[in-house]
């Protein structure tokens, strides 16, 4: 029996794209390994483009497979393969590159064998690169992800991802809820619903148009999932009324995690409407306060862009000042990468790059004082705990994830695996790992 190899690079829809693939080849006889060691015989890898070092990495996990596994077919696909694709098919070794909007049909383009694919134009069919069998199936994690939105119409300057992933497209909102209890029935206690522009979900579904909180609405109606995540969410569309369902939906089936993603990007007014984000300082700040206020144990990650074009010393500082003066709690720093197509590669008014690395550092210390300063506050607290596996080298040691996002270790049985408990917080170590109590079941 043949053996597949998938190497994923990239966000949360990337990885449910990926899984979803595993399955379907897994469906169709082929053996998928999961393991780095494993010699495979076809070789897929899903890239990423979102900056030069996804792009670079990609490059690297390309070379690294033809590498490891000589006498494998080697398959390109992802984002990188869809803005980049004569770059990708320049790697000796490269059998097939596969775009972002070809993906769909990479099994039959298996089976049928086909030899340097190039990228096709965007599909006109708003579902059609959406598959409505859950991911996970394969047992890769315990809280599967689910796509329920593709693609964004939003064009930041600094972004190649809309044309890399096309316009916005939603999944109908009874797939969705055909998906999740799917999900639930195969055994998992959570799923995280995912998108490119998650907030703009269902914006493009004409007659059937409808809201991410009309979905979330739904979802609590029709089922039986014990908890549901969003991830990352756009500042000026995590609007009010979804942060009280969410505060309102803590008991029951269906619990939305308290846990916001959100991506600022920016805390200084001049360099937002640069970026073309569409709010400003004083908006983040009021929205971040409303979730403390309603949710004080709620989880806030936020993303930020350090280094884009124009950013100055005080700008800057208006980025580190606002993430200090909140409650947020945890950062994603990145340093902006100009890519080649994006209104922002025309800027002039680059920031140095020892500049730009010196300012990454100075967040990512603040980022790590924000989590410790989160987690102690949620010392003696008690929350619900999906256990989801071993600590590495430690039998009796469980981790798993709170509801508000804490990643947490504790002493117990490894058939708790996948299932929920409740933990109490105890201790937060110096670097920032969490160790708690599991209350009896």
């Amino acid at each position: 029996m043949p053996k597949v190899k998938i190497t994923t690079l990239g966000c949360k829809v990337n990885q449910f794209e990926s899984e979803d693939l595993a399955q379907k080849l897994s469906d169709d006889g082929q053996s998928v390994v999961l393991h780095d060691k494993d010699i495979a015989d076809l070789c897929i890898i899903n890239t990423c483009t979102v900056t030069q070092k996804a792009s670079m990495q990609s490059r690297q996990a390309i070379r690294q497979a033809i590498r490891s596994n000589p006498k494998a077919r080697i398959i390109v696909t992802g984002c990188y393969a869809q803005t980049q694709p004569d770059e990708i098919k320049q790697i000796k070794g490269v059998h097939q590159v596969i775009g972002q909007f070809d993906k769909p049909k990479i099994l039959s383009m298996i089976l049928a064998g086909e030899k340097n694919s190039l990228p096709s134009s965007v599909e006109n069919d708003q579902l059609s690169h959406f598959n409505t069998l859950p991911s996970g199936a394969l047992k890769i994690r315990t809280r599967p992800f689910l796509k329920i939105q593709d693609g964004c119409d939003a064009f930041c300057t600094y972004c190649i991802v809309p044309y890399a992933r096309g316009p916005g497209r939603s999944l109908l909102p009874a797939q969705v809820i055909d998906n999740i209890n799917k999900i639930h029935q195969a055994g998992y206690h959570e799923v995280v619903l995912t998108g490119i522009h998650l907030g703009n979900y269902g914006a493009d579904l004409g007659k059937e148009k409808t809201t991410l909180l009309a979905l979330l609405k739904r979802i609590r109606k029709s089922c039986s999932i014990d908890r549901i995540r969003l991830s990352s969410i756009e500042p000026h569309e995590l609007t009010e009324d979804i942060i009280k369902f969410v505060a309102q939906s803590d008991s029951g089936l269906a619990k939305i995690c308290h846990h916001f993603h959100i991506p600022l990007q920016s805390g200084d007014d001049f360099i937002l409407k640069r970026m073309r984000r569409p709010y400003s300082r004083s908006f983040f700040i009021d929205l971040v306060e409303n979730i403390f206020n309603l949710l004080p144990d709620s989880a806030i990650g936020v993303d930020t862009l350090i280094g884009f074009p124009g950013e100055s010393d005080i700008a800057f500082e208006n980025t580190y000042s606002l993430i200090e003066r909140l409650p947020v709690s945890y950062l994603h720093v990145f340093p902006y990468s100009p890519r080649k197509g994006t209104v922002a590669y025309t800027y002039s008014d680059r920031v140095d790059s020892r500049v730009i690395k010196n300012r990454c550092r100075k967040m990512r210390q603040l980022g790590n004082l924000k989590r410790n300063t989160f987690y102690n506050k949620c010392k003696g607290k008690t929350f619900e705990f999906l256990i989801e596996g071993i600590q590495k080298g430690q039998q009796n040691r469980l981790k798993g994830i709170t509801s508000n996002y804490i990643p947490v270790v504790a002493i117990g049985d490894h058939k708790l695996k996948n299932t929920i408990a409740q933990v109490t917080i105890d201790d937060v170590d110096e670097n920032n790992r969490v160790y708690g109590t599991i209350q009896d079941l």
